[in-house]
């Protein structure tokens, strides 16, 4: 059974480090993630959560898809 508390630790999952450094997560892989724990989003839900619940990512997409890529800009400020 999904548990909303297992949203954020999902998308801690996610996030992994790309070669230059950076401290990404894109759509995709936050929603697999949820997926592994029956929560189903398309790729707007998990943009808007996203969006509303850290703020310390901001999203670098180089187009304007539904798979967005989000790096952290202040690791030390939390989720």
């Amino acid at each position: 059974m999904a548990r909303r508390s297992d949203i954020e630790g999902e998308f801690l999952k996610a996030i992994s480090r790309a070669r230059d450094g950076l401290v990404i997560v894109t759509t995709a892989d936050f929603i697999r993630e949820l997926a592994a724990v029956n929560w189903h989003w398309s790729y707007e839900e998990a943009n808007c959560w996203v969006k509303v619940h850290t703020v310390t990512f901001r999203d670098i997409t180089a187009d304007h898809g539904e798979n967005k890529l989000w790096f952290q800009f202040n690791p030390n400020g939390g989720l």
